[in-house]
């Protein structure tokens, strides 16, 4: 590992099946990140990309090592939140539930249904009760800087859907395709939660883009298999490089969104009756808004 600088990281990229390294990035150091929820996918890359200092986190691991069940995504968060990070885009492949998504076509979804189930979802626990409000799950500001993005770089990019993340590994029953299909849903994945809910938590503004590779199989003739998600993927990783070459100095000026402020009103444990072990362990998360007024002194 090279020796870390102190300059500032303030947007990370997560990326998915296939996206496994950013080309282009200038001035790379690997660093490990430990964090009090385990350790993150893989190490994280941090360089420039078009002049900005940005970091990358393989969501499986170089080498796509984890089950999407098994990716810690509150290390994950957690680690680029110690960098400093404010902003964080996830890319990851989907398979379409509407004739109208075709396959590496760029899906921006503005909902989510979390149909999975064994996943860590909150930092918060042990001592500690906060409720965060997901009626928007992504940062509308975020969002529309990566449709803009995305038409830019000559993509077909969809700017609203929801996407139904379920729990995988394995790929939907016909039965289960056309449910969900018939049930309004855009796009099915596999990551997306819980890593939205975590990003809210951390106050991190988070939106993702959604790389069709398929039509899942609601559709005749239609199949999905790693090939096929493999193949779209490797033709889509130019274009999410410059989308991103195109987004990330658009990203530099201060948030005005209120995603930093998403945990303001949402701990309703008192101060005086939280778990000092937990307090310690989510420090980084709630800052000193929730210590009494004793500790800010100090």
């Amino acid at each position: 590992m090279r020796k870390k600088t102190s300059e500032r990281v303030r947007v990370a990229v997560i990326g998915g099946s296939g996206l496994y390294a950013i080309p282009g990035v200038a001035d790379v150091q690997e660093l490990r990140v430990p964090t009090p929820f385990g350790v993150p996918s893989d190490k994280i890359s941090v360089g420039r990309l078009s002049g900005v200092r940005c970091a990358f986190l393989p969501r499986h691991g170089r080498g796509h090592r984890l089950l999407p069940s098994e990716v810690p995504s509150r290390a994950n968060l957690y680690a680029l939140k110690s960098l400093g990070v404010e902003r964080v885009i996830g890319v990851g492949a989907v398979g379409s539930l509407k004739e109208e998504l075709a396959p590496r076509h760029f899906v921006v979804p503005d909902q989510v249904v979390d149909r999975t189930w064994g996943r860590p979802v909150t930092f918060f626990g042990e001592g500690i009760v906060a409720h965060t409000a997901l009626d928007h799950p992504f940062c509308e500001d975020l969002r529309r800087e990566l449709v803009r993005a995305g038409h830019d770089v000559g993509a077909t990019v969809h700017s609203e859907g929801t996407y139904v993340c379920i729990q995988g590994p394995h790929f939907s029953t016909k039965a289960e395709s056309r449910m969900h299909r018939d049930l309004g849903f855009s796009v099915v994945g596999m990551t997306l939660a819980p890593e939205f809910k975590l990003a809210r938590e951390a106050e991190l503004c988070y939106a993702t883009v959604s790389l069709v590779t398929d039509y899942d199989v609601w559709k005749e003739g239609e199949e999905v298999s790693v090939d096929k998600v493999a193949a779209v993927m490797h033709d889509n990783v130019d274009r999410v490089n410059r989308l991103l070459s195109l987004l990330l100095p658009r990203l530099a000026a201060d948030r005005t969104c209120r995603c930093g402020q998403a945990l303001q009103g949402a701990v309703f444990t008192d101060p005086r009756a939280m778990n000092p072990v937990t307090r310690r362990k989510l420090n980084l998360v709630l800052g000193p808004r929730v210590l009494p007024k004793k500790e800010r002194a100090c």
